[in-house]
């Protein structure tokens, strides 16, 4: 199979060369099967922050392997080839019974087990306070329990890479070190800790903030506080949600010229009913009603409180160029190298080259555009999405 267009960040359309999952070649000459001049290749958009789209919810009690499946049409039609589906606070059987049909996903799915590059948990371990709790259900909101992580690790089949816990928990700093030891990115998340709390969690291992500036008080001390602890921390890769609504303009650019690309990973945090139409939706495990706006936005019904977002990174790496320095190129790194990088998988994805798995989004877009016109999405070599004149979905994988 080959693709023809323009690599992110080059000017001179090239083909590249896929056989059996990886890629081969780049060069001038081919014959593409698709793609154009006109068409930009990237690695494949990697969002390290899914928890489900189109009304499945990936913390669900009675999730299945087939609406797992269902689920990850929506982020492919979005070009993200890679993500982490997340599971969030909920009772611990409903997160076990989640895990277990994610696991079961990637066991009967090759789409599956090549996009789920890792596993996330947001939760339950995170601050039962009104405002660093965000959206997450206060009854379920509990201290770290290492014995209970052992048990979602196992439903997980060991594929749990990414933690968010609230470091003021009471034993937090223990298991923070254990899940460290163990392999897992700890990202600090939904949380009110002091500053000094922050740098003992660092200490302990951390290696993230998960959506910084969100899951946070309405009002902090100006300087002495959480935000700008993260943002200080070297050590700390920051997730941040470019959809316009969770970072206004200005604070997404200070957040990007602070942490610099380096250390940046974009995260879309999408909602379990990303891509349903404007409306409002029932929530799981007690918690408010939530409601989809007209611009995209989700907030508890009502309120202006904030409840996940809708929007994936097809929008957010417009956004991205739009309200920061960075270019269309930069941004893009952002969503494909940087969590790579974050991950430890780099040597096989999030780059454009010969002996790379052959995970890519092609897209045509030109500045001023809100989102990236996406031209099919290719997972491992396989065309997982590919949209014709109108949009619709032509070959998909499963």
């Amino acid at each position: 199979m080959v693709f023809r267009g323009k690599i992110v960040g080059t000017e001179t359309p090239v083909s590249v060369t896929i056989e059996d999952g990886r890629i081969t070649s780049v060069g001038e000459d081919g014959e593409a099967s698709l793609g154009g001049a006109d068409v930009w290749i990237s690695p494949g958009i990697f969002d390290v922050q899914v928890n489900g789209a189109g009304g499945i919810n990936f913390s669900s009690g009675d999730l299945t392997v087939e609406r797992v499946l269902q689920a990850c049409e929506w982020p492919y039609r979005a070009g993200t080839a890679l993500f982490c589906p997340t599971v969030t606070t909920s009772p611990a059987e409903h997160a076990i019974s989640g895990l277990r049909a994610l696991a079961g996903a990637c066991e009967q799915s090759k789409a599956a087990d090549a996009s789920f590059v890792g596993f996330h948990v947001e939760g339950p371990y995170i601050a039962s306070e009104d405002g660093p709790r965000g959206a997450h259900p206060l009854q379920h909101t509990r201290d770290p329990d290492w014995d209970e992580f052992c048990r979602y690790q196992e439903a997980a089949e060991g594929r749990i890479r990414i933690l968010t816990l609230a470091p003021e928990r009471e034993g937090s700093l223990a298991f923070i070190e254990k899940a460290a030891d163990a392999g897992v990115i700890v990202a600090l998340g939904h949380t009110g800790a002091s500053r000094a709390r922050i740098r003992e969690a660092v200490a302990a291992g951390a290696r993230m903030s998960t959506h910084l500036g969100n899951g946070a008080h309405a009002e902090i001390p100006r300087h002495d506080n959480y935000i700008w602890e993260q943002l200080a921390a070297d050590e700390l890769w920051a997730g941040i949600i470019p959809d316009g609504h969770h970072l206004p303009p200005p604070v997404l650019k200070s957040f990007y010229r602070s942490k610099q690309k380096e250390r940046l990973c974009l995260v879309s945090d999408v909602s379990s009913i990303a891509g349903l139409p404007p409306g409002v939706y029932g929530r799981s495990y007690g918690t408010d009603e939530v409601e989809i706006h007209e611009n995209g936005k989700i907030s508890l019904a009502g309120t202006p409180y904030l409840a996940g977002a809708s929007l994936f990174l097809d929008h957010g790496i417009p956004n991205t160029v739009a309200y920061t320095d960075a270019t269309l190129a930069e941004a893009v790194e952002t969503a494909t190298i940087n969590p790579a990088r974050l991950l430890g998988v780099d040597d096989r994805l999030g780059r454009v080259a010969p002996g790379m798995d052959a995970s890519l989004t092609l897209f045509r877009w030109a500045e001023g555009q809100e989102a990236l016109s996406v031209v099919a999405t290719i997972v491992r070599g396989e065309v997982a999405y590919k949209a014709s004149s109108s949009g619709a979905v032509q070959s998909r994988r499963r």
